[in-house]
């Protein structure tokens, strides 16, 4: 049941990330260029040229800004993730923690005494 689960929602969160590739796309190269415009305004030396990449900037944060739910992609994508790491995830087995006096004591643990006789004859 637990697999079912995890394939329903990692089949879900693949669905809503291939939706959001393009706005995902666009929201990278628009905050990539946008980068280059702020490093732009920060080395323009004229009021002018700052003017301009200010507009620019302006023009490429708004760009940005209409891609913001290209991010309910980048979440669908880490929700795939984690499916994926719990899918292939290995059950812990358990045991039980043997004390001092189990291990010395050849009545508590019967059948692994009798496997090692019945391997030594």
């Amino acid at each position: 049941m637990k697999k079912f689960g995890l394939f329903i929602l990692g089949g879900i969160a693949a669905i809503i990330l291939i939706a959001n590739l393009g706005p995902m796309a666009m929201f990278a190269i628009s905050l990539a260029i946008l980068y280059y415009a702020f490093k732009g305004f920060m080395k323009a030396d004229t009021s002018l040229s700052k003017v301009a990449w200010a507009v620019v900037g302006l023009i490429l944060f708004s760009i940005t800004a209409s891609n913001v739910p290209a991010l309910v992609g980048v979440l669908a994508a880490v929700v795939l993730y984690f499916v994926y790491k719990k899918w292939n995830e290995e059950p812990s087995i358990i045991e039980p923690k043997q004390t001092q006096t189990e291990s010395t004591d050849p009545f508590v643990n019967f059948e692994r005494e009798w496997a090692e006789l019945k391997r030594n004859f």
